[in-house]
């Protein structure tokens, strides 16, 4: 006690556990001075997971993972658990919001160059993120037992039959029977409880790379001298408020006004195995990657292209040899990299679309402008590619 009394309880404790230096280190940390508010997405990303977490929580309080339960359960939670609408609305919204700051936080980073040297390690980090993401996303879809959700489970989880010698025993594995049932739906719903735990972890990594070699920033300029810096607190702090703020806004509305919006209405009628809806559409973010299955006529390497146009995102740092990061200073590359916003984009509206003509030949074009983008253009455009003169540092590039 008279050491306590002597040094204070805030010493005491920060010789056991340094809390306070760590809050210190947080407040004063220095970031780019000329961070614009694409820069807001990644502190959106940890407050979307957080809420995802949290509501999550709460529905697994109420929900019965069990065929004959499950759905019954879900409409439970929306009509007779105080607040559960709200729960369960902010729960499968936010899921579409936490996807949709992770793709603009991604196109930042092609952009902007962020995934180039020093930052190769915070830019996997990254992308793992993203797979985990769609894999708790994917499992999580399955566990309200309507008509999409069975059937979309059914689809993609026979995707791995495709793999040779083991694809029927992956199944099987993957299902725990011999088809899609109750203990499917057991163990989907305990790995998406798990696997949020999992991206927090990984969010950990990313945050801790990210302190080692600090952020990027508009022009690819690395930080030269202290005046190129500001404290991340009060700056950046509120400005993550503000735009966090405006992410509400849309958020609610959603969920307010539209939680429906996003969702399928076939998912509203009960798994029925002996009827199949006339056109499985996953959910939204999943599209473009749909779209890319469905351009491929052989199933095996629709599978191999569709996990690729992932996969390809984990060499960008080698395929990308220019030694200019930021598309601001790369006339050529920030065409390119528009053009491939506006080649997702277009996937995923063909994804939502039946497996016809013209449908079917537009999938096929831009699949193929995908992977010629991240094969061709970007290892051969810093070849002839005449860039623009850099500032000579992060406080020269904001006086001009």
């Amino acid at each position: 006690m008279k050491n306590i009394s002597n040094g204070g309880i805030k010493d005491w404790i920060e010789q056991r556990f340094p809390i306070f230096s760590f809050m210190k280190h947080t407040a004063e940390y220095r970031t780019p001075r000329n961070l614009n508010y694409a820069w807001n997405f990644g502190s959106l990303a940890g407050i979307a997971l957080v809420i995802q977490i949290l509501t999550g929580l709460f529905l697994a309080m109420q929900y019965t993972p069990h065929i004959s339960m499950a759905f019954e359960s879900v409409e439970n939670i929306m009509r007779n658990v105080n607040y559960g609408w709200l729960l369960r609305y902010t729960h499968a919204v936010g899921a579409s919001m936490f996807f949709a700051v992770i793709y603009l936080h991604i196109a930042r980073g092609l952009y902007y160059g962020s995934y180039k040297s020093p930052r190769e390690i915070i830019w996997f980090f990254g992308i793992m993120i993203f797979l985990l993401m769609m894999a708790t996303a994917f499992m999580g879809y399955v566990l309200p037992w309507g008509q999409m959700s069975f059937w979309g489970a059914k689809v993609i989880t026979s995707l791995f039959s495709a793999v040779p010698f083991v694809g029927e025993d992956l199944v099987v594995w993957i299902w725990g029977d011999y088809s899609v049932g109750n203990a499917t739906l057991n163990r989907f719903y305990a790995l998406h409880f798990l696997f949020p735990f999992i991206i927090v972890a990984m969010v950990m990594l990313h945050l801790i790379a990210l302190h080692n070699v600090g952020s990027s920033n508009p022009t690819g300029v690395e930080v030269k001298s202290k005046r190129d810096t500001i404290p991340f607190h009060p700056y950046y702090t509120f400005k993550d408020l503000f735009f966090l703020g405006v992410f509400f806004l849309v958020y609610f509305y959603f969920v307010f006004f539209a939680p429906n919006f996003l969702g399928h209405p076939d998912n509203y009628i009960p798994a029925n195995p002996m009827v199949t809806p006339p056109h499985i559409v996953p959910e939204w973010y999943f599209l473009p990657f749909y779209a890319i299955l469905r351009s491929i006529p052989n199933k095996l390497m629709g599978v191999i292209a569709m996990f690729s146009a992932i996969a390809i995102l984990l060499f960008l740092p080698w395929l990308d040899r220019s030694k200019v990061r930021s598309a601001n200073y790369r006339p050529f590359s920030r065409i390119f990299t528009i053009l491939l916003w506006f080649v997702v984009a277009g996937l995923g509206y063909i994804g939502a679309q039946p497996l016809e003509e013209p449908y079917v030949t537009i999938g096929k074009i831009l699949t193929f402008w995908y992977f010629f983008h991240f094969l061709v253009i970007i290892p051969v455009l810093p070849s002839f590619e005449k860039t623009k003169p850099l500032p000579e540092s992060i406080e020269a590039s904001c006086k001009t």
